[in-house]
């Protein structure tokens, strides 16, 4: 083996291309990357960078030297074209760049709003990289209108930086309520009830019909017959994993660049990490869009090119930052059926965790708001595959630590 090929430069990818050289890969290693700045940190963009309070270079997951001195061909502003996997070459800027090992980290792309409503229109944002944060910067005036579409994390995130730079905010969610694919209603009620004493105006169970304005947005006709003034508007309506290169190589996807527990692809010499991979995970498949996630994953299947031959088991978590709120996520809660309330006493402050269980009664997850002791103790069970009796967790009395012994 001499040389690995990265395509993608984000988070599982530099992760991936530092695991190497940190287990003594001494052959080449090139990170191609479409953007055109280094690597960076993606959660921040929505918060502490669109609040100003970041400069670029501290979102850079290393600093721009380190990977001259670590012998790592860092290609930023680079679109790969497509992969030939009967030569292993990949195309780029119509060069053919050969790889002995080739890993896709093409990460996901945010769902777009549909032109026949509006959303081709000037002043309409999606919220996914650098440079999607800095076109909309401008617009975050004391003052300015503002419609958030989508009321998952992302949306919510955006929604709290701008009401801190003193916008009015709507956020309009089109399901029944906001976080509903990923949290219970008990989540989305507190977290709700946060935006709600701050002055956002959340409306659930409403979609947008159309957007309005002559080349750039002035409006929003949404799916209940209102009609809101805006100035600007932010999409945060998902991700969708990018597989595109994969798919034209002839990859299997499913859900995602479909992978087995070690991270290869169904064509020999090809990975694939990060929020564009799906891969096997008890009993079912599963795709997991966070950070970690990234870390983990891209540094186990470094780990397996360099012959560990270790299957992939995620403990996944996963937080967001909105105001004062810090909202800590452990474990997966698909098919709960049961969730226990846990409110610690002695505060106004918002501090409690719901604790969901699946109906033989195992833990699942762990929602926890202001919380660190709840989200620690709860993590540790999930890893341990230990379920606390669940009239013990909701008593504020009892002692969360001693679930641990």
């Amino acid at each position: 083996m001499t040389r690995i090929v990265v395509v993608g430069a984000g988070q599982a990818g530099t992760s991936l291309v530092a695991r190497m050289r940190g287990r003594g890969f001494e052959g080449g290693i090139t990170l191609i990357g479409e953007e055109p700045v280094p690597p960076y940190q993606r959660p921040p963009l929505s918060k502490a960078y669109l609040l100003g309070e970041w400069p670029a270079e501290r979102l850079y997951l290393r600093p721009e030297a380190y990977y001259g001195e670590q012998d790592i061909e860092l290609l930023t502003g680079i679109r790969v074209m497509s992969i030939d996997p009967d030569t292993r070459t990949v195309i780029v800027d119509g060069d053919r760049l050969a790889y002995d090992e080739l890993v896709l980290a093409t990460g996901a792309r945010p769902r777009d709003l549909p032109s026949g409503i509006g959303g081709g229109l000037d002043g309409v944002y999606p919220v996914r990289t650098l440079g999607d944060v800095d076109s909309m910067a401008q617009e975050f005036q004391a003052g300015a209108r503002v419609l958030v579409i989508g009321g998952g994390y992302i949306g919510l995130e955006v929604a709290a930086v701008a009401v801190k730079r003193g916008l009015a905010v709507t956020v309009v969610e089109m399901t029944d309520r906001i976080l509903q694919r990923v949290a219970a209603p008990q989540t989305s009620e507190a977290i709700r009830g946060l935006h709600r004493t701050r002055g956002v105006d959340v409306r659930e169970g409403v979609g947008v019909a159309g957007l309005t304005g002559q080349g750039r947005v002035d409006g929003a006709c949404l799916s209940d017959g209102s009609r809101i003034e805006v100035d600007f508007v932010i999409v945060g309506i998902g991700i969708l994993p990018d597989i595109a290169l994969a798919d034209a190589a002839g990859l299997d996807i499913d859900n995602g660049i479909r992978t087995d527990s070690f991270g290869r692809t169904s064509v020999p010499g090809i990975w694939a990490a990060g929020d564009c991979a799906s891969f096997p995970f008890e009993g079912r498949r599963i795709r997991l869009e966070s950070v970690q996630n990234a870390i983990d994953q891209a540094e186990a299947v470094a780990d397996n090119i360099t012959g560990a031959e270790a299957p992939y088991q995620p403990v996944p978590w996963f937080w967001s930052d909105q105001y004062d709120l810090k909202l800590q996520i452990a474990g997966l809660n698909t098919g709960y059926s049961d969730v226990v309330t846990r409110r610690e006493p002695g505060t106004d402050a918002l501090r409690e965790s719901h604790w969901y269980f699946c109906p033989d009664g195992r833990l699942l997850a762990v929602d926890a708001m202001n919380d660190p002791r709840a989200y620690m103790v709860a993590k540790r069970l999930i890893e341990a595959g230990k379920t606390p009796d669940p009239a013990v967790v909701a008593d504020p009395s009892s002692n969360l630590k001693a679930m641990l012994r």
